[in-house]
């Protein structure tokens, strides 16, 4: 997907758990996480995820879960 400034706010704007949330469920085939889009979302996400204080990503993963299918 192209990164438009539009895109570009809206990542931004988004914090880590929404983040984590969208990654972790997102479709195989969401256009969000191809090409420019995907690598500014991903280096967003793990310039956040890194600001947590110690142990915060652990239980911001654990709070999401995972899917049981």
């Amino acid at each position: 997907m192209k990164l438009t400034e539009e895109l570009k706010k809206k990542i931004d704007n988004m914090d880590y758990e929404s983040m984590l949330t969208k990654w972790r469920f997102a479709s195989l085939v969401d256009v969000m996480f191809t090409n420019p889009s995907g690598e500014y979302f991903s280096n967003r996400m793990f310039e956040l995820r890194d600001k947590l204080p110690r142990g915060e990503h652990t239980r911001i993963s654990k709070k999401i879960g995972w899917c049981s299918e």
